[in-house]
């Protein structure tokens, strides 16, 4: 039976974090404070660079076994496009409508083009 996709990548994720939990014991070499100090240290602000040299080859092994699993359960893993330009949004008027305000209601000027729904005029007395 195959495994939905999600199911397969919340796998490959968890694997993940276990590895670089184990990865960042070693860096600290058992020292329960030094490996405190490293998970603090980790921030969003944390390059990729800035880990412990034993989390980085974590990470990089992790994300080589999960692009192996994911060919072995048959997706496929290709070159990315880039993602197509994000579409600007129109201009809003007021009112919330693209474009501007809203046409004055009412008629507007008549179409020229023919005498047809023209009323004949008066006879004069």
């Amino acid at each position: 039976m195959t495994k939905s996709a999600t199911d397969l990548m919340q796998e490959i994720i968890f694997s993940s974090l276990i590895d670089a939990v184990a990865a960042l014991r070693t860096a600290s070499k058992g020292v329960p404070n030094a490996m405190l100090r490293d998970v603090q240290a980790i921030g969003p602000n944390t390059s990729f660079a800035d880990l412990p040299k034993e989390l980085q080859a974590s990470i990089g092994e992790s994300v080589r076994a999960a692009f192996n699993r994911l060919l072995k359960e048959g997706y496929s893993v290709a070159p990315g496009r880039p993602a197509p330009p994000p579409m600007r949004p129109r201009p809003q008027g007021p009112g919330g409508r693209p474009g501007g305000p809203r046409p004055p209601q009412g008629r507007g000027p008549r179409p020229t083009g023919g005498d047809r729904n023209r009323r004949p005029p008066k006879p004069k007395e």
